[in-house]
């Protein structure tokens, strides 16, 4: 029997998945995918870390191109617009048009089937991969790593790679944090990074006994999977670990990266984008595409699974936080539910334009969110999310490809994340592959076939950043 070409090019690729959540070999055999972390480590640590430290050069060398390659990453902010913590807001397309197309007008007017077959969707629309992708794991910007060694003397350095984007591309650090029972006090963090250190400083008084519990628990470092006490970590000491907040700090995010737990093989994870929490109580679906209903189940599954690749076995190697479901997770989700949205002047209460408010790109940006360029079909006010997942079927674009470890095909339904607050959180989409937010409307002029012109596209950011 004749095999179709596509089933031998699936086989082919799951057979030479020999590389699991931490990136290691299966000690079942090179040629055998698993599920399974190797539990057993057979390489002492010191020679892992030197084997490791002398690979990163070439790693951080071979990504770094692909970003280049991708993308514009000058330091351009827009004139004027800030989130809402002061730092500027990086301006532009920032995805570089394939070579043999002049505009992106010309790539619009092609079929999805043309784009395809021609290979003309642009490299930055494909998944983004991690820094390194067949090894993953949580990787912080160095501010966050600073400020935390500064405060509690915990390194969340690794020895093996260091964070990709630069930092003007990221959010605000610290971000404000604005609190739904207090919108009097604006930003209560008072500029600083909430930690173990000072969060009974800045919130006692503020919150209740349990929301105050909860945020303790919220600071507190607990093993996980690059950073814990094992020979297989990926830190040059034994760790403490991570907190909640050392990727969304301040109850919002830094950008800090990881793999998705819930994909296998490894070359089909994708990269995270760390979500802010901001909001997270108008919000239904947690998880990019794990569709947890509440943010207690996404707490809880963080600490037990996340945090460890989605390996419950290798978890329990490693020192898993197995939290108490009525005290414990209840607490830190009353706090989580209570991060706010930061202001936005210009909506009325129903999240849309003020005209006595609004500029008139504002307005004519609004208008075509709501009507040509249909971005209210999924993200509708007040909170500019519908609660639901959709696929958008971007491999209709482009051919199963690998890059740099990662298999870049179908990536399914992804969650309907609120678009309140936008400018204040990129870069965009589950992976971060979008560095502004006028990336994200080309992608979507392209992956919907709007046929939005300059002016329109232009205004649409006006009215983003808005929200």
């Amino acid at each position: 029997m004749k095999i179709p070409k596509s089933c031998k090019y699936l086989t082919a690729v799951l057979a030479a998945s020999t590389i699991l959540a931490t990136g290691l070999v299966s000690s079942a055999g090179a040629d055998q995918a698993t599920s399974y972390a190797p539990i057993a480590i057979k390489e002492e640590f010191a020679k892992t870390k030197k084997r490791m430290e002398g690979d990163k050069k070439k790693i951080e060398k071979r990504h770094n191109k692909l970003l280049e390659e991708r993308y514009d990453l000058s330091d351009s902010p827009i004139k004027g617009v800030t989130m809402s913590g002061g730092k500027a807001v990086q301006g532009g397309v920032r995805v570089k048009l394939p070579k043999g197309v002049d505009s992106w007008e010309d790539l619009a007017a092609m079929s999805p089937e043309e784009i395809r077959d021609k290979g003309l969707f642009p490299k930055g629309f494909l998944p983004l991969p991690h820094p390194n992708h067949p090894e993953g794991g949580m990787v912080f910007p160095q501010s966050h790593i600073d400020e935390i060694k500064k405060q509690e003397g915990r390194d969340l350095t690794r020895f093996d790679l260091d964070y990709d984007l630069p930092a003007h591309l990221l959010p605000d650090f610290p971000a404000p944090i604005y609190l739904t029972t207090r919108p009097d006090l604006g930003d209560v963090s008072q500029g600083q990074l909430v930690t173990i250190m000072n969060y009974y400083e800045l919130f006692n008084g503020i919150l209740n006994p349990k929301q105050l519990e909860g945020l303790r628990l919220l600071v507190t470092p607990f093993p996980q999977q690059q950073f814990n006490q094992t020979e297989d970590r990926r830190t040059a000491l034994a760790s403490r670990g991570v907190t909640c907040f050392d990727c969304h700090a301040n109850g919002h995010t830094n950008a800090a990266t990881h793999l998705v737990g819930d994909i296998r093989p490894q070359e089909f994870r994708h990269r995270l984008d760390t979500p802010p929490l901001r909001g997270v109580n108008v919000q239904r679906l947690f998880g990019s595409q794990r569709a947890l209903k509440s943010v207690e189940d996404f707490t809880e599954f963080e600490q037990r699974a996340a945090y460890f690749d989605g390996d419950h076995v290798i978890a329990a190697k490693k020192g898993v936080n197995a939290l108490e479901r009525g005290s414990q997770v209840h607490f830190m989700a009353e706090f989580q539910e209570l991060l706010d949205f930061p202001p936005a002047p210009k909506l009325d209460v129903f999240g849309r334009l003020d005209p006595k408010k609004a500029t008139e790109a504002e307005l004519r940006g609004e208008a075509v969110f709501n009507g040509k360029g249909r971005c209210t079909e999924c993200h509708m006010a007040p909170y500019y999310t519908d609660n639901l997942m959709h696929n958008l079927k971007t491999e209709r674009f482009f051919k199963p490809q690998m890059i740099n470890g990662r298999m870049a095909s179908a990536d399914g339904p992804i969650k309907t994340f609120p678009l309140r607050g936008i400018k204040d959180s990129p870069t965009y989409m589950h992976d971060g592959r979008l560095l502004t937010l006028a990336d994200t409307v080309e992608f979507f002029n392209i992956v919907l076939e709007t046929k939005l012109t300059e002016q329109e596209k232009s205004d649409l950011v006006a009215f983003m950043l808005a929200l």
